[in-house]
């Protein structure tokens, strides 16, 4: 027997205003909207709403309202509504529970209990209108030291740096689990912004190859679309060893989700699911991870930055180093609250740490080691403005990815339904009349445009701390102070309290 669970949302429809136009039938992808000719009114399947607001958002006469249903279960604070429909669901199903986008539980954002500082009298402020205010970020392993000529040319071979203009990346999100139009408005803002975007464990789509100085390209533990020209075209090759939304455990992409075109992209048979497995089967050892690194700067000549990205976790800091040494260019930190297409929801939200720490004990322990030069250090995971940005550069990172920020200026609602391909936006979908409906131009102008905003809300919070250039900011946690924090939590961000 079927066990009766309540909806999680209402829809409230204005009879008097709805003109029975039908968009909300056509808008809606999860089949929440019928025609009724007999009674000649729209009507709503509420169960099947997942509160994306796509049906809201395009009513023209604004008929429609979405709620959140307040159903009541008697008090309990350990088994909250959420936790028995979970156990409901999985008495029927027998099955893992999936979902979207990153862990949404109360674990403590440090962003929030973290402020900058800002000069007064003593040491003055800097005008970012009248003054040049430096954002330009360079990726790549750095030398101990430079020797010039007598000349004053550079002696010194340098290993191959990327150039950002700001210190913002497009995080890794395969085609697949996003529709190639997605994956061209990435590519298109990154090279328009001067930075990079990631294409995730998916491979490469042959029309984005004309964006290779702005690509970053995956190698994960399921090899997908890995070939040489693939690795050529890159300006970053990143090895995927984990990501913050599900550390230690492989990647599912739905066979539903594999089309023709990201069957040959992938190259798997289309229809069939991708799996990724949990380990890369040739790396079991730093040892191992060193010759990976070291036959892929040998495949591209040497001539491209090598990436590694791992999920945060309690020993990040101790891998970290043993990453630098085995030949890593950057560093990628991948947090709790990072977000994926498709998880076990216990994983999302019980496996990982926040990246705030995980960040902030890589860095000292970089430096301690006395090899923080020789890797670039890059984080994501829940980056959500230009305020989180800055706090990161100033805990050690050199630059950060956005990824949900990213989806959410492109049109996501976090609905978290991304694992059934059906996303209303047309963002995490193969379906081809969903996925018309992000369009490159418009998609890319957006991101652009969130992407300058963050940039002169960088350029202004630097003046007001009296610095013209993001080398200043980078590792000074001087210029930061804990709000709220124990003494714990403080020693392992190292930062001071407020008022001290």
């Amino acid at each position: 027997m079927k066990t009766y669970l309540p909806p999680k949302f209402l829809v409230e429809r204005d009879m008097d205003r709805c003109i029975r136009c039908k968009v909300c039938i056509n808008q809606c992808s999860f089949d929440t909207h019928y025609y009724d000719e007999e009674d000649d009114q729209i009507q709503s399947i509420i169960g099947n709403c997942v509160g994306c607001h796509r049906c809201m958002t395009f009513c023209p006469t604004q008929a429609i309202t979405i709620k959140k249903n307040q159903h009541q279960y008697r008090d309990n604070y350990n088994w909250r509504p959420e936790i028995i429909e979970d156990i409901i669901k999985q008495a029927e199903t027998g099955g893992v529970i999936l979902t979207g986008m990153g862990d949404d539980k109360g674990q403590t954002i440090y962003w929030d209990h973290l402020v900058l500082n800002a000069s007064q009298v003593t040491n003055p402020s800097i005008d970012p209108l009248r003054e040049p205010m430096e954002l330009t970020t360079y990726l790549g392993s750095k030398p101990d030291k430079i020797e010039l000529d007598g000349e004053r040319n550079l002696k010194t071979l340098l290993p191959p740096q990327v150039k950002l203009d700001v210190p913002i990346m497009f995080a890794g999100m395969s085609y697949g689990a996003v529709s190639l139009q997605v994956q061209e408005s990435l590519a298109r803002a990154a090279t328009e912004a001067g930075t990079l975007w990631d294409t995730g464990e998916g491979g490469l789509h042959p029309s984005l190859y004309k964006y290779k100085n702005n690509t970053t390209v995956q190698v994960a533990s399921g090899r997908f679309g890995v070939h040489p020209k693939y690795l050529d075209v890159a300006r970053v090759v990143e090895i995927k060893i984990g990501q913050g939304a599900k550390p230690g455990i492989g990647g599912h992409l739905p066979g539903e989700k594999v089309s023709a075109e990201v069957s040959s992209t992938r190259m798997i048979p289309m229809g069939t699911d991708a799996l990724s497995p949990a380990p890369q089967h040739d790396i079991y050892s730093i040892e191992d991870l060193s010759q990976l690194v070291y036959a892929l700067k040998e495949a591209v000549n040497y001539s491209k930055p090598i990436s590694v990205k791992i999920a945060a976790v309690n020993n990040s800091a101790a891998i970290a180093v043993g990453m630098v040494k085995a030949g890593a260019d950057i560093i990628v930190l991948d947090g709790l609250r990072g977000a994926t297409g498709a998880a076990p929801k216990i994983i999302r939200d019980n496996v990982g740490i926040p990246i705030e720490m995980a960040l902030a004990s890589v860095d000292s322990r970089l430096r301690k080691e006395g090899i923080r030069n020789h890797a670039s250090l890059v984080i994501s995971g829940g980056i959500r403005n230009s305020g989180d940005v800055a706090k990161a550069i100033a805990l050690g990172a050199d630059a950060v990815y956005i990824g949900t920020a990213a989806l959410i200026a492109l049109g996501c609602r976090l609905c978290q339904q991304c694992h059934t391909g059906k996303c209303a936006w047309g963002i995490c979908t193969t379906d081809p009349l969903l996925s018309k409906r992000i369009n490159p131009d418009i998609g890319s102008r957006r991101l652009v445009n969130l992407l300058h905003a963050w940039s002169i809300e960088l350029q202004e919070m630097m003046g007001g701390m009296g610095i013209n250039a993001l080398e200043s900011l980078r590792g000074n946690r001087l210029q930061l102070r804990g709000i709220g924090l124990t003494d714990s939590e403080l020693a392992v961000l190292g930062v001071r309290m407020a008022g001290d």
